[in-house]
């Protein structure tokens, strides 16, 4: 199991229970002592746990979202294979609005090469674009949050408000049949439904350990997006519902 792989099961875990040893981790990752030992001291670096004797407890309260580095790490494969599905239903010549967000930020780098313009809605994905030579690339104002560097607030909505796009692309923290589509943070939140707003159609990049979560920020129902891409891990049944109610759900191979 590699190292991305053994942070998720750590941090997955410490979602529902207070506290894991060491013990049960080297038994869930089949990782050495050792190799369990350092992957907690790296994610106490990151401020997603906290090292106690024999183990870890969380220190991530719930309406906080994870470090985007450890996003980065986690099902990079099915990200990866989620952009690939994304940019085949984007055509040369639109008006794109692409979200913050990992899996975003892997749309991105596959729109490097085509001809299209692109409002980025962070700093990593405005970076990733920022050299493309056939990229126009229309910048927004707002403030940039720490570390996840996703722009945010009244100059950003104002900047959206101004023009009208083709598709959004959006990447939300958690989706569910009830709780819709939500955001950890409340002003990113209100960013995805003006971007929603000012797009003829929506896109929504959702991986399976996205599915059948909530967070802090509502977004908009699970059917308000034209077109959900997601892998094979995530429900098949919510899936089905979803196509039922309209949605078209496309799992990328």
């Amino acid at each position: 199991m590699r190292s991305a792989e053994r942070h998720q099961v750590i941090v997955e875990r410490l979602r529902v229970v207070d506290r894991v040893s060491v013990q049960e981790l080297v038994e869930a990752t089949e990782a050495s002592d050792m190799t369990v030992r350092r992957d907690l001291d790296f994610l106490a670096a990151q401020g997603v746990l906290k090292r106690v004797h024999g183990g870890a407890v969380s220190s991530m309260p719930s309406g906080l979202e994870p470090p985007h580095s450890l996003r980065a790490q986690a099902a990079v494969a099915a990200k990866q294979a989620i952009a690939r599905a994304a940019v085949e239903h984007l055509r040369d010549g639109e008006t794109i609005v692409l979200d913050s967000g990992t899996t975003a930020l892997e749309t991105a780098k596959l729109l490097r090469d085509r001809t299209m313009t692109v409002m980025p809605l962070s700093l990593h994905v405005a970076h990733e674009l920022a050299d493309a030579p056939r990229i126009r690339l229309l910048m927004p104002g707002g403030e940039a949050r720490k570390g996840e560097l996703s722009l945010v607030g009244p100059l950003t909505v104002a900047s959206l408000r101004a023009l009208r796009f083709d598709a959004a692309v959006l990447s939300p923290c958690a989706f569910s049949l009830d709780a819709g589509l939500t955001a950890f943070d409340l002003g990113d939140a209100e960013v995805k439904q003006e971007a929603m707003n000012v797009a003829t159609r929506t896109i929504v990049l959702a991986d399976g350990a996205k599915w059948d979560r909530a967070a802090l920020a509502y977004v908009c129902p699970a059917d308000r997006p034209d077109l959900i891409i997601t892998d094979d891990s995530a429900p098949e049944d919510q899936r089905i519902m979803l196509t039922q109610r309209g949605v078209l759900v496309e799992v990328a191979p």
